[in-house]
């Protein structure tokens, strides 16, 4: 076994072992992160030396187990984000920035089930979220910063600047859906469609899931996923799980209706 997968091994067995006796019920926070690394797994983004994955996720709870972890969420947060970074470190996967991790609230679920929104957020960006602080503009660079070059002699793992990821070539061909008429340009990897305000394109409608589907960039192709949802996705009549997009497709998600533009 090597160095590095021995490390993830004692920081999934911290994980477990820590929560684990604090909570006695069907969800167990060993569960996410688990679940976490492979949503980190599947939404790889493949570049010319480097791979990257996303570094911001979104755990959607029922209100129980969201209440269980009610007093004990900052620190299951911090815990989880740690487990990633050890997880990408292990895998030689490159993050833009430490994982941040956001629980929230969803009453379409039971107790015991959960889901998972993610995206790979620029670190330069205004207004990044993190766990248990309100958003707020990055102050400039101190004159003393934490550099990545001690952060990668330590970790392995290589964190790159706002510059770095955008010299990467990380831009993606844009296509726009319409909902409702109103535009979303689509240019990120991974996309997200739902009711929740959190989604890269929402849906403003009571019988849309609050994560309901995805749009991935995959080679030349934009393919849309449902994810699990209530009530399902329609292309073009026809109910599908997993559908490349065209320009002029019509996209029904439990009623809400989407217009694909592809240029």
């Amino acid at each position: 076994m090597s160095a590095l997968s021995s490390i993830e091994r004692k920081i999934e067995g911290l994980v477990e072992k820590t929560f684990g006796r604090m909570f006695r019920s069907t969800l167990q926070p060993v569960e996410l992160a688990r679940r976490l690394a492979r949503e980190m797994e599947d939404h790889k983004t493949v570049s010319v030396s480097r791979v990257y994955v996303p570094n911001q996720y979104t755990v959607y709870l029922s209100p129980t187990d969201r209440r269980q972890f009610a007093s004990y969420e900052s620190a299951l947060t911090i815990e989880l984000g740690s487990y990633l970074e050890a997880h990408a470190r292990s895998e030689g996967l490159s993050l833009l920035s430490m994982p941040r991790i956001r629980l929230e609230t969803d009453a379409d679920l039971r107790p015991g089930e959960f889901g998972i929104a993610c995206r790979m957020v620029d670190p330069g960006r205004p207004g990044i979220e993190v766990p248990g602080e309100a958003p707020v503009e990055p102050p400039p660079p101190p004159a003393e910063p934490f550099p990545n070059e001690a952060l990668e002699a330590v970790s392995g793992t290589q964190v790159l600047s706002a510059e770095q990821a955008r010299a990467a070539g990380l831009v993606r061909e844009e296509v726009t859906v319409y909902v409702a008429g109103q535009p979303f340009r689509v240019a990120r990897k991974v996309s997200t469609i739902g009711r929740s305000r959190d989604c890269d394109i929402v849906v403003p409608d009571p019988n849309v899931s609050r994560v309901h589907a995805e749009i991935r960039h995959e080679g030349l192709e934009y393919t849309l996923v449902d994810l699990g949802s209530t009530n399902g996705v329609e292309v073009n009549g026809k109910r599908t799980m997993r559908h490349n997009l065209r320009d002029g497709d019509r996209i029904s998600l439990g009623g809400a209706e989407i217009v694909v533009e592809r240029r």
